[in-house]
């Protein structure tokens, strides 16, 4: 797979949302608005469910 067509797939909705999502947590948690563990347990939700839905998504591709 070329880099071109990695970039174009990386730039759809739930990417950008995942990484939107990720940065907000990051950076809250950094200054002491979100503890620790509300991040941890946020952060691994969507993460599972983005590469769940990747995962799913290749399994059809590939049928």
């Amino acid at each position: 797979m070329k880099i071109k067509e990695r970039i174009a797939k990386l730039i759809d909705v739930k990417t950008m949302v995942t990484f939107a999502l990720t940065a907000a947590f990051v950076y809250l948690s950094v200054i002491g608005k979100v503890e620790p563990q509300v991040f941890l347990t946020v952060y691994s939700t969507v993460i599972g469910f983005y590469f769940g839905t990747q995962s799913e998504k290749n399994k059809k591709e590939e049928k």
